[in-house]
């Protein structure tokens, strides 16, 4: 590699169109990739996008994107992977990487626990692009349609479908326990939306495992500050606090306002010095 790397950078140095230069990025981004050499492709996503501003064409601006939502996903920023994927379902050419199939696979699972459930809606569930594809990935589309209709143990057993194929995936299974956190907190969070509160007993059938499980796996999500509730565990009720948007929202503006405060003061120091 190290080898294909310099002459890379020879024919670079030769070449003088932008649209070539691209090509040679794409090359060894392919080659950052395959090692997961996540440090020489965050350089190369770079160069690309200052070349891009000498000029380029669409087409290749667009499978810049597949690349970079890639390199996200690698390094667990699903929310911005999620954002460049969905922006390249329409214009998706980037097959030297991998098929459509993985490509909507990854933009499904990215999707799930980055989007809010209207825009889930809109993006994904009613994407004609995802819904013409979504069919031939095993147990992908029960997954996705069980979490928006709220049928919890579907979601469940076609998740535990899914959980070998994100094990055998090169750019997922270094994230496979920390996908699988997410996920049950969206769609936990998603159940204790609708309720002020609720038995354990009743959440554990909608979900379809013991009681002592949801305890078990709730206690963790609460401690973690994922969950907003609390367990009665002498009266089997799960009470939700969630936070007021409001209040949250004044809370944010007081901090900010005493940072600011707190740069004003040092700054009028520095000057009357």
């Amino acid at each position: 590699m190290g080898k294909a790397l310099e002459q890379l950078k020879v024919t670079e140095k030769k070449t003088v169109a932008v649209g070539q230069k691209m090509d040679l990025v794409f090359y060894t981004l392919q080659m950052g990739l395959f090692d997961l050499d996540f440090d020489l492709i965050s350089k190369c996503i770079d160069k690309a996008k200052k070349l891009f501003e000498k000029g380029g064409d669409w087409e290749r601006k667009n499978r810049l994107k597949v690349y970079e939502g890639l390199f996200c996903m690698s390094t667990r920023n699903f929310k911005k992977a999620a954002d460049l994927f969905l922006d390249s379902i329409s214009t998706f050419t980037t097959y030297e990487l991998f098929p459509y199939d993985t490509f909507i696979f990854y933009t499904v699972l990215t999707s799930i626990i980055t989007l809010d459930r209207v825009s889930l809606k809109q993006k994904v569930v009613d994407a004609p692009e995802i819904l013409t594809v979504i069919g031939k990935i095993p147990y992908l589309s029960e997954f996705m349609n069980s979490l928006y209709e709220c049928q919890y143990k579907s979601f469940f057993s076609a998740f535990a479908g899914l959980m070998e194929h994100i094990k055998l995936d090169r750019y997922l299974q270094p994230h496979f326990r920390y996908y699988m956190r997410e996920v049950r907190t969206v769609v936990y969070s998603q159940f204790l939306e609708s309720y002020k509160s609720v038995t354990i007993e009743a959440m554990a059938k909608a979900f379809g495992v013991s009681e002592d499980f949801i305890d078990l796996e709730l206690s963790r999500f609460i401690a973690a500050g994922k969950l907003h509730c609390k367990i009665d565990k002498v009266a089997g009720v799960l009470e939700t606090n969630r936070p007021d948007a409001k209040n949250a929202l004044y809370q944010a503006t007081i901090k900010q306002g005493d940072f600011l405060l707190n740069r004003i003061q040092k700054l009028s120091r520095v000057i009357d010095l």
